[in-house]
């Protein structure tokens, strides 16, 4: 039997890094939704005690470096499982680009295991799971949109942003996140995102409230190694995007544009500057586990 797992990408509305904590990681408050740009897991039970990663991408680790494989060892492990699996990503998500591509194809790994498997796993003893694999991997076990603090793991759901076009551009960059947060100073923040107006601007489907709410402490520091990640975004608002924020440590940056009038005009212009651009929609919805 075959089993088959979207794993949709992340956008940030808001990053904030409250402080540095003891244990290493930092305090943060985000606002995380789901757009339709997805990887897609294909897994199959193998009779021998392994796991075998493949994929039509050349530029990502096939081995224990893959979140993918680390999430199917954690599941054999916990839940005592003997037997093995295949498990082939095709990656539409690009790489380093602040869109949770990995943490996503653990989560799909996590929900398509328990169904293969038939582990009978809650989602949220899949979250607990997560935490051990990435601070993003449990939000994407069940995307939706929701406040995450903690380092991530603690989620709030909330309703879905106003349905709106979403441009994601990923210039030929690629970023460690752990280098970013190495850079970042919480003493040095000029803005803070305004978590709260956001958070009420979605309660009131007020889309230019949102748009006027987007805000990433990370931004200053990723801009700061990468100019263009700056020049992307103005070009983004230059031509008639309603908002646009750089997402997660960059160097994806999203323009929301809720009227289609002006998508192609946002679409086209962008072209010029990155060949990787995505025109995708918001996930209005959290992710139903499917039961096998």
């Amino acid at each position: 039997m075959k089993i088959y797992e979207k794993a949709p990408a992340k956008i940030n509305l808001s990053l904030d890094v409250l402080r540095k904590r003891e244990d290493g990681y930092h305090e943060v408050e985000m606002i995380m939704t789901m757009v339709d740009l997805a990887d897609r897991l294909e897994m199959e039970e193998l009779p021998r005690d392994t796991i075998i990663i493949s994929s039509q991408a050349g530029y990502i680790p096939l081995d224990e470096k893959n979140l993918a494989f680390q999430a199917a060892k954690l599941v054999k492990d916990r839940c005592g499982v003997d037997k093995g699996v295949y498990i082939h990503l095709d990656k539409r998500i690009p790489v380093s680009a602040g869109l949770a591509g990995g943490s996503t194809d653990a989560a799909a790994t996590l929900r398509g295991l328990n169904r293969l498997w038939r582990l009978g796993l809650t989602d949220d003893e899949l979250r607990l799971m997560a935490e051990e694999l990435g601070s993003d991997v449990p939000f994407c076990v069940t995307g939706g949109t929701a406040i995450a603090r903690g380092r991530g793991e603690k989620l709030e759901p909330i309703p879905a942003p106003p349905p709106c076009w979403v441009v994601l551009v990923k210039p030929p960059i690629n970023v460690s996140t752990a280098d970013v947060y190495g850079r970042f100073r919480v003493n040095e923040i000029k803005r803070r995102p305004q978590t709260q107006a956001m958070i009420q601007a979605i309660e009131r489907g007020d889309f230019a409230g949102v748009c006027a709410s987007l805000g990433n402490v990370l931004e200053d520091v990723t801009i700061s190694l990468h100019p263009e990640v700056r020049y992307i975004k103005e070009a983004m608002l230059r031509l008639g995007a309603d908002g646009a924020l750089m997402s997660g440590s960059g160097p994806t940056v999203f323009a929301l544009v809720q009227k289609e009038s002006k998508l192609a005009r946002v679409y086209n212009g962008l072209r010029g500057f990155c060949r990787e651009v995505h025109v995708v929609r918001l996930l209005p919805a959290p992710l139903e586990q499917k039961r096998t």
